[in-house]
């Protein structure tokens, strides 16, 4: 122990002795292989780094501190004791970049081979004096390439043996033994570093002898029980040999044969002094069942030999183990009065050997009534017709046309009064049917029960309660269960219950519709069966949230509601929305449907899209009157304001008493002509081509001196400017002024002044005071109302 410490000392005083220019990072010794238990001491150079603190981890677990210690700025030593590790990885880090600088692999072995035991086989054991042969094995823990050597001393012979072998296991082969002879046997482990030996172990041969597995087993089969027989190898030792038993059942389940009745609750044994063969029986074995049977044989106290090779063995049909079953089932009557029965039965194992036939007779059941029809069927099932009358079917097997067993079942009359089952009662639950129902008033011998999927395949079984658990069924499947009442050799009235599901499944699909506004959006959703046996619903929920990073929220509504208002959404927003419909048996969920709200009300829409429609018609209502009254004025005619006269018309104190046709409507006016005096000068204009010979001042009235202007006016009440031409003699040139205005175009109607005094002048109609005479207003007049004072 102390030596490999020295070492490692030795190697790290070394290597510090290198100097400086040793810039390498290592641990050593590398990978040192010790025995297990010892000590061990580890250096790590850090000279690559330049950095003096380090720390260590042996398989990535920390190794304390204290356990390390520096023997200068680059080397730091590690002390392991009591090292048991088999393989460990050990490796030093630098204290501050946590870098792996070095490392190493430390393994051990075991001290010494342990737990050596030996076996003696004979090579020929139906001879005496025969060669034996010895196989030893051990346990030790190796990795590296290790040499094994064993040694064995026969204590009477005073011989010893020896074999060598690279495995855990050695056999010695030619040997000549006693059997009343000891042998001690020592393992030796050696490798290029050590050796190391067992403690040596001692055994009998007689205990550590082993019988080779019996040969030539051989099964008979005798009304209902087998006999196995075999030959074993050792014949001149007492000894004795177990049987192992086992049969395959239905499906290929394994189990032990039950031996009660030999006395052994395991297994069924047999006591052999030095006879070669040995045999055994096992009865009561089932019918038409595979057998399997296997033998291992001992001498004495010496070691079970293996077990012998199995044999298989199918076993014959018993007359006494078949237990026919019969039941059937009864359509409704055609409209020719027959019935069809369909007729079942079970009891024959299918692995039975031979040949089998089914032979169907059905007989009215009466006292005074005889014969029937035959019919031939298959192997579970037959079809036969009947009338309405009762009947009684009768099946008789046969096995290699020797009758097996006969069984007859009742049919009953249609409109019979038959005793029958009330108030039956289901529970499914994982593909098992639970079936209660009450029984009938009278007593009965039992219960048929009997299912259907798809209706053309049936399932029964007998029940002598009132309850019955149907297993096997299919996942998810509706079936029919009709439960009949037995009375002794006839039958009652069946009752029936329909669609019972063996397990239910998720909910059914759902389809959602989305029709989205503007802060709202109004979802509905239809279900639709895809399973026969969909869980019921009981509630659903719609799930929304916005397609970006909205939080999900959802509404929860009963099983009868199919739509729902998602409200106080954000406008023109995409969402996402899908359904939940949830069952007792889980949850259903549709696919995600996304749709984007309005980014405008659609009340507001349609409201301005009503009031665009009203203020484009108004629109087009104005246009439409303008461009009428446009054209109107474009066919009306243009007067010549040469025609026209500007005179004057009196203040409003001055109109007083005077009459004058109004300018629009001239003849409703109740003065029919205004007669103006006769004006001072008679001078006329010179007449103007294309128009009226008559001259303007034949419609003028000289209401100068009164204190009135007169103008004239067109229809639509503009002034008409008139033609130039020459001033008539004694009429003033001077343009009269509208609002000071510089092109007013008509002239002056206004008489020059004369000396004959003003009042002569006056109109005798209107008569005018001196002091308002100043009040002077000017006015126009339309040629309608001079060419209307004309036509008067």
């Amino acid at each position: 122990m102390y030596t490999f410490q020295l070492l490692f000392i030795l190697a790290g005083i070394s290597s510090i002795r290198a100097g400086p220019n040793s810039n390498t990072c290592s641990v050593y010794p590398k990978d040192p292989y010790i025995k297990a238990g010892e000590n061990i001491t580890l250096t790590c150079q850090s000279s690559c780094v330049g950095t003096s603190k380090i720390y260590w981890k042996l398989n990535n677990d920390r190794i304390d501190d204290s356990l390390s210690s520096m023997l200068n700025r680059t080397h730091t030593v590690l002390s392991l004791r009591n090292f048991t590790h088999p393989r460990a990885t050990l490796q030093c880090y630098t204290a501050v970049t946590q870098q792996v600088i070095g490392g190493t692999i430390i393994e051990t072995y075991s001290a010494k081979p342990r737990n050596i035991s030996c076996v003696q086989y004979r090579l020929n054991q139906e001879e005496s004096g025969g060669l034996d042969s010895l196989t030893c094995t051990w346990e030790h823990h190796m990795n590296p390439p290790v040499n094994y050597s064993v040694e064995g001393v026969f204590h009477k012979q005073k011989e010893t043996v020896r074999c060598h072998s690279k495995k855990t296991a050695c056999t010695f082969t030619q040997l000549v033994t006693l059997r009343d002879d000891n042998i001690t046997v020592t393992v030796t482990a050696t490798t290029h570093h050590w050796n190391v030996s067992s403690e040596p172990r001692t055994f009998v041969l007689h205990d550590i002898s082993k019988s080779l597995p019996p040969k030539g087993l051989e099964v008979t089969d005798s009304a209902g029980s087998l006999t196995v027989k075999w030959r074993r190898l050792s014949p001149l030792e007492p000894g004795r040999c177990e049987v192992k038993c086992r049969k395959v059942l239905a499906g290929g389940e394994i189990v032990e044969c039950d031996h009660s009745e030999t006395g052994n609750n395991t297994r069924p044994y047999c006591l052999l002094n030095d006879e070669a063969n040995g045999s055994i029986m096992i009865n009561n074995v089932d019918s038409c069942i595979t057998y399997s049977f296997s033998v291992r044989c001992v001498l004495e106290k010496a070691i079970w030999s293996d077990w012998s090779k199995e044999i298989l063995h199918v076993t014959k049909l018993n007359k006494n183990h078949v237990n026919l079953r019969l039941w059937r089932k009864v359509s409704e009557p055609g409209e020719n009065g027959l019935r069809k029965v369909r007729v079942m039965w079970m009891g024959i194992p299918k692995d039975c050997g031979g040949t089998f036939t089914y032979d169907i007779k059905q007989t009215p059941d009466s006292e005074h009534m005889t014969g029937g029809n035959y019919t031939f069927c298959g192997n579970t099932t037959c079809d036969v017709v009947v009338n309405q009358d009762a009947h009684r079917i009768n099946l008789t097997v046969f096995q290699n046309k020797d009758v097996l067993v006969v069984k007859s079942l009742y049919v009953p009359a249609v409109g019979e009064s038959l005793p029958q089952v009330t108030n039956i009662q289901t529970l499914s639950d994982d593909n098992v049917i639970k079936v209660s129902w009450m029984a009938p008033m009278q007593p009965v011998s039992g219960y048929k029960i009997d299912w259907t999927q798809d209706g053309s395949q049936y399932h029964w079984k007998e029940s002598e309660y009132t309850n019955v658990t149907l297993s096997g069924l299919q996942e998810k499947k509706p079936y029919n269960i009709t439960v009949t009442p037995l009375f002794g050799d006839k039958t009652g009235q069946g009752t029936q219950v329909l669609h019972v599901c063996s397990s239910f499944g998720d909910p059914d699909s759902i389809a959602i519709t989305v029709v989205p506004g503007h802060r709202q959006a109004f979802v509905s959703w239809n279900t639709t069966s895809q399973k026969e046996c969909s869980g019921a619903v009981h509630s659903y929920t719609v799930n929304y949230y916005k397609a970006q990073d909205g939080p999900h929220l959802n509404v929860t509504v009963d099983s009868k509601t199919r739509n729902v208002s998602l409200k106080d959404l954000s406008p023109d927003t995409q969402y996402t929305v899908n359904v939940d419909a949830r069952a007792l048996t889980g949850i259903t969920t549709s696919s995600d449907e996304k749709f984007t709200t309005k980014k405008f009300d659609p009340g507001l829409v349609t409201a301005l899209s009503i009031a665009g429609s009203v203020i484009i018609f108004l629109v087009l209502f104005l246009g439409l009157c303008f461009a009428i009254q446009w054209k109107k004025f474009q066919e009306k005619p243009v007067p010549n304001p040469a025609l026209s006269s500007v005179g004057v018309w009196a203040s409003q104190s001055q109109l007083k008493g005077i009459c004058f046709q109004p300018f629009r409507n001239p003849s409703e006016s109740h003065c029919d002509t205004v007669y103006p005096e006769k004006a001072q000068s008679t001078s006329t204009p010179s007449p103007v081509i294309g128009y009226d010979t008559h001259t303007a001042s034949e419609y003028i009235v000289d209401y100068a001196n009164s204190g009135m202007t007169l103008g004239l006016y067109t229809e639509d009440e503009s002034p008409v400017e008139p033609a130039k031409t020459p001033p008539s003699p004694g009429e003033s040139t001077a343009l009269i002024s509208s609002e000071s205005s510089t092109a007013n175009p008509y002239r002056s109607q206004s008489s020059v002044e004369s000396s004959v005094p003003e009042t002569a002048k006056l109109s005798k109609h209107v008569p005018v005071k001196q002091q308002e005479r100043a009040l002077l207003k000017t006015i126009y007049v339309t040629l309608d109302m001079i060419e209307q004072d004309h036509n008067r």
